[in-house]
């Protein structure tokens, strides 16, 4: 009879046991989930005031769009919003094709025409020129002096995978058109307006242009970037 009642105490001990230890488990893995919780909440707490400050923390140059994620240029009553990058290729095929026609547009008042100068290609570049070239572009824009300075730097692209051109250079093309060698150089060498090109650029992520050139007429985004599609678009836009 002892030896009966001692196997069921034994018995008993290890069920008590074993829902300790199934206590302590469910206990660490609420610890654990609430542990992560809260990480993550931190985690979105800390990114959502950083990127709030990112995306406010710049000075756009003169003549800006209104949010500062472009330059504007014209005052026709349709707006053209242009999606560049002064390392793209493509993006000099199209001024050399297609700038004269928007220069016409402009000229003529049918356009508002906006230049987004992004930094797309900094990952062809082994001095990120792309973000360098566009910083350079606001300089310019800060004078008056950005469609002048644009054209200059597709006239003298440098070739993707290069170091892309340097400060210097870039200053003394500014001073090319016209621009203040001392401020305008002052204006590059301090990268004043690097963080307005991150700001134009994530804001051009954010609107899903995912390349450039990238055209929008009227708010939809053109196939056909001819002179005579630009112009089309312009036309049906204006009715």
């Amino acid at each position: 009879m002892s030896r009966r009642k001692g196997q069921k105490g034994t018995a008993g001990r290890v069920v008590r046991q074993q829902l300790a230890r199934e206590r302590r488990r469910k206990r660490t893995l609420w610890v654990s989930v609430a542990a992560v919780a809260v990480l993550v909440i931190a985690g979105l707490i800390g990114w959502s005031v950083w990127s709030s400050q990112r995306a406010t923390d710049f000075t756009a140059p003169a003549g800006s769009a209104e949010g500062g994620t472009g330059v504007v240029v014209g005052s026709g009553p349709v707006t053209v919003d242009i999606y560049e990058d002064f390392l793209c290729p493509v993006c000099k095929q199209f001024q050399d094709t297609s700038g004269a026609t928007v220069d016409q547009l402009i000229s003529e008042g049918k356009i508002r025409a906006v230049y987004h100068p992004v930094a797309y290609l900094n990952r062809f570049s082994t001095t990120e020129y792309s973000t360098r070239s566009s910083a350079a572009s606001g300089c310019a824009a800060e004078e008056g002096k950005f469609a002048d300075y644009a054209k200059a730097l597709y006239g003298q692209q440098p070739p993707e995978g290069s170091a892309g051109l340097t400060d210097d250079k870039l200053i003394d093309i500014g001073a090319g058109v016209g621009l203040n060698r001392d401020s305008f150089g002052s204006c590059v060498r301090k990268g004043t307006f690097k963080p307005w090109t991150e700001h134009v650029t994530d804001q051009a992520s954010r609107n899903n242009v995912t390349g450039t050139p990238t055209v929008i007429v009227d708010g939809q985004q053109l196939a056909d970037r001819s002179p005579e599609g630009i112009r089309a678009a312009v036309a049906a836009a204006g009715k």
